[in-house]
């Protein structure tokens, strides 16, 4: 592994569990829910996986595709965002997983990331409303998801650009 640049600094990423991701929101997960049976027997639902609370006059709920090229690992952080009138729910519709990164907030600015990998299999995340978290990041493919976020009037972005990239790794050194 080449040396890190002059003012980079290194996070490596973890699984993600709900326990760990709390803090940051919720994974979207099948397993521990008990599924529904629907449509005759044929279908089975796993119902209220994640709660996307949205505020603000003339706010909604809105569903979205997006089409995600994959990033080089390691990934070099210099960008991350938050949404302060709405969660924000990713799904994927692949089973592979893909990096969550997400930062704590200090007094309104993103404080040190933490990273997580997704177990794949349609393991997704439901960033709550105000977390700072990097962009959608899938690794090694393209990755398309589900995207379950807010509509409606009022700024619902705030970005932030790190003054040093964070340098994000997979567990065993990517």
């Amino acid at each position: 592994m080449k040396a890190a640049e002059p003012g980079t600094r290194s996070v490596t990423a973890e699984p993600l569990t709900a326990a760990a991701f709390a803090p940051f929101g919720q994974v979207i997960d099948t397993a521990g829910t008990a599924p529904r049976p629907m449509n005759a027997g044929m279908a089975r639902r796993f119902h209220d996986l994640a709660a996307v609370e949205v505020v603000g006059e003339g706010a909604r709920v809105v569903v979205g595709l997006v089409e995600a090229q994959p990033y080089a690992l390691p990934l070099r952080l210099s960008l991350v965002e938050r949404h302060p009138l709405g969660a924000q729910a990713f799904v994927p519709l692949s089973a592979a997983p893909f990096l969550v990164v997400v930062c704590p907030d200090e007094d309104g600015k993103p404080g040190r990331p933490r990273a997580f990998v997704t177990a794949g299999g349609c393991q997704g995340v439901c960033y709550a409303r105000g977390t700072w978290h990097g962009v959608l990041t899938p690794f090694g493919a393209r990755q398309d998801f589900v995207v379950i976020d807010r509509g409606g009037p009022g700024e619902n972005l705030a970005e932030h650009t790190f003054a040093h990239p964070w340098t994000i790794h997979l567990p065993g050194g990517n």
